[in-house]
């Protein structure tokens, strides 16, 4: 690791301790999907507090973390189990929904004019979540801490005015827009099914994974040849996420007939 990921693992064992000993819950900023790894990857002894992660909706990429006090554990309804659990957590996120003040002149926003945006007006982006863009508005998670100052100062992205408002917390089973996308691949290796969701070479999808860029449910994963299982979430940076559905057939020639959810 160099000396920003050692500094973070540290950030991030400290955390762990000042939960065992104040008894109280601690949360990180939002990690991405590096500093995830780094986490998921630090030897579980290093920590004296057991963890949970979470983001605002169950399929999102950047996280907090929230180390737990031993006595979280003797709650009746707590089956340390790391998604239930994180759903009662008070984590401190909030929800804005930003939108144009006028919808018949507003123009075609994206993912980078939303971020370059806030981060104009002096916001660290780990204090940010996930930003997602549907049509004229988008959703965006944040620190509880910035949710004020954002929604007064944020009155304009490129050219079009726009207002953010606080929005409420999410169903429970939320998901992101998607294209359902079938076809057959020879084998359930990671770099079969990524080049079945992503229109690109076999060998930049190769080049993306020795690349450090592949992450499977928030871990590094640099090998071709790793074996996907049902329910996998994927991030490719800088090209997207999936999940890997499963198997729906097998074909006569030895193929399967596989389907994966590419969010868009």
């Amino acid at each position: 690791m160099n000396k920003e990921e050692t500094l973070l693992q540290k950030r991030l064992i400290e955390l762990a301790r000042t939960a065992y000993i104040r008894g109280i819950i601690t949360f990180s900023d939002f990690l991405n999907l590096n500093e995830l790894n780094i986490l998921h990857t630090t030897p579980k002894r290093l920590f004296q507090s057991q963890y949970v992660t979470n983001g605002g909706y169950g399929l999102s990429e950047r996280q907090m973390v929230a180390f737990l006090p031993d006595a979280l554990y003797a709650f009746p309804d707590w089956d340390g189990d790391a998604l239930s659990g994180s759903q009662e957590i008070p984590y401190p996120i909030r929800i804005l929904e930003i939108g144009p003040v006028n919808r018949r002149f507003c123009e075609e926003l994206s993912h980078r004019d939303y971020l370059g945006a806030l981060m104009n007006l002096g916001i660290e982006r780990c204090k940010l979540g996930d930003i997602m863009v549907d049509g004229q508005k988008a959703l965006l998670f944040v620190k509880e801490e910035m949710a004020g100052y954002i929604a007064e100062n944020l009155v304009k992205i490129r050219h079009t005015s726009v207002m953010v408002r606080v929005g409420e917390n999410l169903p429970e089973n939320y998901e992101p827009k998607y294209e359902e996308i079938k076809g057959t691949v020879a084998s359930i290796r990671l770099d079969t099914v990524l080049s079945l969701a992503f229109p690109v070479s076999r060998s930049k999808i190769t080049a993306y994974i020795e690349g450090a860029k592949v992450f499977v449910n928030g871990k590094l994963v640099t090998s071709n040849g790793y074996r996907l299982r049902e329910g996998d979430i994927i991030s490719v940076r800088k090209m997207g996420r999936i999940v890997y559905d499963g198997v729906l057939s097998e074909t006569k020639k030895g193929r399967y007939l596989t389907v994966i959810r590419r969010y868009i």
